[in-house]
């Protein structure tokens, strides 16, 4: 089940069909996701879903109440989300990782609790990390949740966006980046015996499913938290944050 932030920041939000349109063909980059109520139809409905397929935007179709708590007012059966995340290119991101105290992003794979995005960031940012990437569709949004428990460092880190991240961690390795991966399976290892070296991503999966196949199978090594008690699993803030210190007290080391 996604999470979403209980309160959306009403200076998030752009609603009515035309300002969506005109949004749309000013600043595509700036919308994070549009909604359509179900059952929405004409040619102004039209235009809009065919043009966020053509410039690549998130869309979700939703039952008008759900319509009715992003917006509250006459929305035109059409809500923008506008993501109040500055995002940086992968390219960017990379080249910035290298010259942080600790180079290495953390890469999540549809995880989309965003206490838990903002948990990850304060981790990372306090330990010195380089920064977030992240897929488009399915994460976490980075909003008010996000950021109230990242304790600021959401506005510290760049974040990274991208389509495909099993196609951006193929990128990260051509540019020298070992890639890790958080899991378990008979493949795994122990990461206090796994040889940890940065420019490092560390890839941390969805909270339920883990790291998608697509996404593992590019992972230079796949490692496990070793556990003292039985137990079924860490929560992803959790575990990175564990991960994490590890990489940074063999950087320190």
């Amino acid at each position: 089940m996604k999470h979403r932030d209980k309160k959306e920041d009403p200076q998030a939000i752009v609603p009515g069909r035309k300002p969506v349109l005109e949004l749309i063909d000013a600043s595509p980059e700036r919308i994070d996701t549009i909604f359509l109520q179900q059952g929405g139809h004409g040619k102004e409905i039209a235009a809009i879903v065919e043009r966020c397929k053509i410039a690549n935007i998130r869309f979700r179709t939703i039952p008008r109440q759900e319509l009715d708590k992003l917006y509250s007012g006459n929305s035109q059966g059409v809500v923008a989300r506008i993501a109040p995340q500055d995002f940086v290119d992968l390219e960017t991101l990379l080249e910035q990782a290298l010259d942080a105290p600790l180079p290495i992003i953390v890469a999540l794979d549809q995880v989309q609790d965003p206490g838990n995005v903002g948990t990850l960031a304060r981790t990372l940012y306090a330990l010195g990390g380089a920064g977030l990437l992240v897929p488009k569709d399915r994460t976490a949004y980075l909003g008010a949740a996000a950021h109230k428990s990242s304790a600021g460092a959401l506005a510290k880190l760049p974040v990274a966006k991208v389509v495909n991240l099993a196609r951006a961690l193929d990128q990260c390795q051509d540019q020298g980046f070992n890639v890790y991966a958080t899991g378990l399976g008979p493949t795994a290892t122990n990461m206090y015996e796994a040889r940890l070296s940065t420019p490092a991503i560390l890839v941390l999966g969805n909270e339920e499913k883990g790291v998608r196949p697509n996404v593992l199978k590019r992972a230079t090594q796949l490692v496990t938290i070793p556990l003292a008690r039985p137990f079924d699993s860490l929560n992803v803030a959790q575990a990175g944050a564990i991960v994490l210190a590890e990489f940074a007290r063999l950087r320190m080391g």
